[in-house]
C-alpha cells in the first residue's frame, strides 16, 4: 500500500501524470485533462481532484515564466478582464465540489468543445469578431472558473478562444501558462478552504511533481521544433479527443 493506496495503482497514476506532463509541455495544456480521465476509472473523485493539485501548480508555474516574468506580466494585464473573472468563479464553485452531478457537468463540458475543434479542423472559421472580445472573455472565464473549482479543468474555455483569436503559438502557450498557474494557485486555495487537502492528501499530490516535471521537459523538446501550423492542429485534434472523452464518461 501507498497512503491507502494500491501499489499497483501509484504507479499507474506515476505513468499517467508523466505522460500528461509530456502533452501539456507539447501543447501547452491537458495534463489535468489527461489525469481526471485516467485516473477517475481507478481512483476516487476526491483523489483525482487532489491528484493534480500540485503538478499543476509547479508544471503552470514552469510554463508561465518560460519567456520570462516580463512576458508573463504583460499577458496577465493583457487577458486581466478574463483572469479575473475566471478566479472569481473557481473560487466559488469550488465550495460546491459535491452538489453537482461531475456526468452532468463533464457532458455540458465536453459536447460543446468537440463540436467547435472539429468544425476547426474541418476549416469553418470561427473566429470571434473583435468588437465582441470582451463579451467573450468574460463570458469564457465564467464558464472555465465554474468548471475548475467543481472538476480541476478550466482549460478548454481559454483554448477555445486562443484557437477563436488564431494567437501565435509561443503566445497561446504563455497565455495558457499564465490563466494556469493563477488558477492552480486558487484551485488551491479554494479546496484548503473546502476540506479536501488534508495532509494524505497533499502528500499524494507531492508525490506526482517529480513525474509530470518529468515529462514537461520532454514535451518542450518536442514544442520547440513544431511548426506554427502543426502546433495548431495537434491541439485542436487534441481537443477533439479530449471533448469525446469527457462525452464517453458522462455517458458510460
Amino acid at each position: 500500500m501507498m497512503g491507502g493506496l494500491e501499489i499497483w495503482a501509484f504507479v499507474l497514476a506515476l505513468g499517467v501524470t508523466f505522460f500528461g506532463g509530456f502533452v501539456k509541455g507539447a501543447v501547452g495544456f491537458a495534463m489535468p485533462l489527461i489525469m481526471v480521465s485516467v485516473l477517475s476509472s481507478f481512483l476516487t473523485h476526491d483523489m483525482v481532484l487532489a491528484s493534480v493539485m500540485l503538478p499543476v501548480l509547479v508544471t503552470n508555474l514552469s510554463q508561465c515564466l518560460r519567456d520570462g516574468w516580463r512576458a508573463a506580466a504583460k499577458t496577465a494585464w493583457q487577458y486581466r478582464r478574463m483572469i479575473g473573472v475566471m478566479l472569481a468563479f473557481i473560487l466559488i464553485s469550488a465550495q460546491f465540489v459535491d452538489a453537482i452531478p461531475q456526468r452532468l457537468l463533464t457532458l455540458l463540458l465536453g459536447v460543446p468543445i468537440t463540436l467547435f475543434a472539429l468544425v476547426q479542423l474541418l476549416g469553418i472559421p470561427l473566429a470571434l469578431r473583435l468588437e465582441h472580445r470582451a463579451r467573450a472573455e468574460v463570458v469564457l472565464g465564467v464558464i472555465g472558473g465554474f468548471y475548475g473549482g467543481i472538476a480541476g479543468i478550466w482549460g478548454p474555455p481559454l483554448i477555445v478562444y486562443l484557437l477563436s483569436i488564431n494567437a501565435e503559438k509561443r503566445e497561446a502557450m504563455r497565455v495558457q501558462g499564465v490563466f494556469f498557474f493563477l488558477g492552480s494557485i486558487v484551485l488551491l486555495a479554494g479546496h484548503a478552504i473546502s476540506g479536501l487537502l488534508t495532509p494524505s492528501m497533499l502528500v499524494f499530490s507531492g508525490s506526482l511533481v517529480v513525474p509530470a516535471v518529468a515529462g514537461m521537459a520532454l514535451g518542450y523538446a518536442v514544442h520547440d521544433r513544431l511548426p506554427a501550423a502543426t502546433f495548431r492542429r495537434w491541439t485542436q485534434g487534441l481537443l477533439v479527443l479530449t471533448g469525446l472523452n469527457l462525452v464517453r464518461e458522462a455517458l458510460v
